[in-house]
């Protein structure tokens, strides 16, 4: 406008003109350059909601931060206010892309996330111009605990009108949640199973202090059951800490490369002493060459020992157990029964994957066996069944709970079978390894 006026007054006073018109020059740069400038908000967002969503590092610094951001950020638009099914995303940041199947054209938000809370935050940020925060549970194998943070932008033009925009963060609390349970379950816990055993110390203490105190043969035998007192709280804290470890990182895959035939084999190795003093007798079947899986060798080594130390338990003498090696399952052939006439549950199952292999080992006993009832059961904490001896070992009630937690780590499976009277089998999967080159020595390794 002031352009326009300058020029007006060059025509009407020529004596100004030159200085008139150089005025209006002046002005027009200085009004194209601030024009060339840049908006932060402007270059960030889309003018319509048709742009992809591989654009998003596409609009200068602003827009880098965006994509670069750890946690999944995405921009959604809010379509017409009665249609909850009409929410499109316009833009995902890296994360949120690698989180979600979002396809090139950003989709509809309620085909990613189907959380109601979720979805009414993003309503009211569209449409009442509220920021929201909203927890909820994500499902599948591994639960996640994310933070939604819904903040209303300013509205833009798209599909001929002006339609409503918001900007979802995610923010992954499933570590921050898993420590505060762990804390309040290993408090209670721990208090409720360290009181017995303190409480038998305490009063064999003050047996020993008073009559008892000149009794040899009493303080011997006394000396004896608090020596055994004592090693059931060193076990019970080892398992518990091990257990609050396996939970900590449940959600975190391992990457590592465990031959599952070789950590059996050195578990039966280990469990040979105690399985000839028991006369059980421990058969074998782990087949011929490597079962790599993905893992954690010490963890998928806790894994056998707590199922084999689990079948000695409950096997009496002159009785076996058998332990055996399957290699290149499906998963439906990780789920199939193995004996006659059982009752079978499935404890762990993992997400399916199209080609999915797995390795199996199982354990069978010859035991009591187990009713039906109890199955769904068995990997809880501290969980025993009435009337059922487990030898004179008694165990901490932790090992199938940290059998079930190491198997949701590996993104394995677990199963139980059992008939009453004739025993149980547990049956372990794991991820089949990527074949990879063997060297020369393995190979002669393998043939000697």
């Amino acid at each position: 406008m002031a352009v326009v006026i300058m020029l007006v007054l060059a025509i009407m006073q020529p004596a100004l003109a030159p200085w008139l018109i150089l005025g209006a020059i002046a002005v027009a740069f200085t009004t194209w350059v601030i024009n060339r400038q840049p908006s932060p908000v402007a270059d960030t967002l889309p003018m319509t909601s048709e742009l992809p969503v591989e654009n998003a590092g596409d609009g200068g610094l602003m827009a880098d931060v965006f994509e670069a951001s750890f946690d999944p950020m995405m921009i959604i638009a809010g379509g017409e206010a009665d249609d909850i099914a009409g929410r499109r995303i316009l833009l995902a940041n890296a994360a949120a892309r690698e989180l979600f199947p979002i396809s090139g054209n950003g989709g509809l938000l309620v085909s990613i996330i189907r959380e109601p809370g979720v979805l009414e935050a993003v309503d009211e940020a569209l449409f009442l111009n509220e920021a929201c925060r909203v927890d909820y549970i994500s499902g599948g194998a591994q639960e996640r605990h994310w933070r939604a943070q819904v903040h209303p932008l300013p509205a833009r033009d798209g599909h001929g009108r002006r339609e409503p925009l918001v900007l979802m963060t995610l923010k992954d609390e499933t570590d921050l949640r898993r420590i505060e349970r762990m804390r309040v379950d290993f408090l209670a816990n721990a208090s409720h199973e360290l009181r017995t055993p303190l409480a038998s110390l305490t009063g064999f203490i003050e047996t020993l202090r008073g009559h008892a105190k000149d009794d040899p043969k009493a303080r011997d035998r006394f000396l004896d059951i608090m020596a055994t007192q004592a090693d059931r709280m060193s076990r019970l804290v080892a398992d518990l800490l091990s257990l609050s470890r396996i939970e900590l990182n449940e959600h975190i895959a391992p990457d590592g490369r465990v031959d599952l035939a070789r950590a059996t084999s050195d578990v039966i190795d280990a469990v040979s002493i105690i399985s000839r003093e028991r006369e059980v007798r421990v058969v074998a079947d782990l087949g011929i060459g490597g079962a790599d899986v993905i893992g954690e060798r010490d963890e998928i080594v806790q894994v056998v020992q707590n199922l084999v130390d689990n079948a000695l338990k409950y096997s009496s003498a002159g009785s076996s157990i058998e332990v055996t090696i399957e290699r290149d399952r499906s998963l439906d052939e990780t789920m199939v029964s193995r004996m006659s006439d059982s009752t079978r549950l499935s404890l762990v199952t993992p997400d399916r994957e199209q080609g999915a292999r797995y390795v199996v080992v199982t354990v069978r006993d010859h035991g009591p066996g187990m009713a039906r009832e109890y199955l769904p059961r068995l990997t809880e904490r501290f969980y025993r069944i009435e009337g059922q001896k487990s030898g004179e070992r008694q165990g901490t009630g932790l090992g199938l709970a940290i059998v079930r937690h190491i198997v949701i780590r590996h993104r394995g499976a677990l199963s139980v079978e059992s008939v009453l009277g004739s025993g149980a089998l547990f049956a372990a999967a794991f991820p089949i390894a990527p074949q990879r080159l063997r060297t020369a020595a393995e190979t002669l390794e393998e043939i000697l």
